[in-house]
């Protein structure tokens, strides 16, 4: 994270404090497939049970997450470890596509981040929030705000209205002063949501 983004994100008192409460920097440089297969198990399931599948499915593939290994790995073995049916085709759908076509930071640097969310949603099983947080984690994308994600929106209500319930123009409002950081402060407002 940079200086200026630090500067721009403290002249919000609130942000101020999350800034100072926490480092959500910390995760390991996930390969930018693993980071889309771990977006694809934590789809519509809670943060503790999104990370207990994510560390079964990982330790299956003896933390060897490439398309390769699991397009080997059989469906019945992932089920056992977590993935439904469905997001068992999702992350074999993502690897056929990964080795079809170039998803990295690189190849994608040029890419608006509507075109990226074009391309990625291309895949099954790649929707809007997944594109995102590919935006967010992979291609680390400054001025992402991803309000499809229910723990950002919580922890915005959380900070900065009691807990009580905002509408997404709200939140917009909100975040008009974390630009053009919005990812940077949504990491923040993920981290003190998953603190409480």
């Amino acid at each position: 994270m940079n200086d200026d983004a630090i500067s721009t994100l403290r002249t919000d008192p609130t942000m101020a404090t999350l800034l100072d409460r926490h480092d959500p920097y910390t995760e390991r440089d996930w390969s930018e497939y693993e980071r889309l297969c771990i977006s694809i198990i934590n789809q519509q399931l809670s943060t503790a049970s999104a990370k207990a599948v994510k560390e079964r499915v990982f330790d299956l593939l003896d933390h060897e997450v490439t398309p390769e290994t699991v397009l080997e790995a059989s469906e019945e073995k992932l089920r056992d470890a977590g993935l439904s049916r469905t997001k068992v085709d999702y992350v074999k759908n993502a690897a056929l596509a990964f080795q079809r076509n170039d998803y990295t930071k690189s190849s994608l640097a040029d890419c608006s981040d509507d075109e990226v969310i074009s391309r990625l949603t291309e895949i099954k099983g790649v929707g809007d929030w997944t594109a995102r947080m590919y935006l967010l984690f992979v291609l680390e994308r400054e001025d992402v705000l991803p309000l499809g994600d229910l723990a950002v929106r919580r922890g915005i209500e959380q900070v900065y209205n009691d807990g009580e319930e905002l509408t997404r123009a709200e939140m917009r409002e909100i975040a008009e002063a974390w630009r053009p950081y919005r990812s940077v402060a949504t990491r923040y407002i993920w981290a003190e949501y998953e603190s409480g």
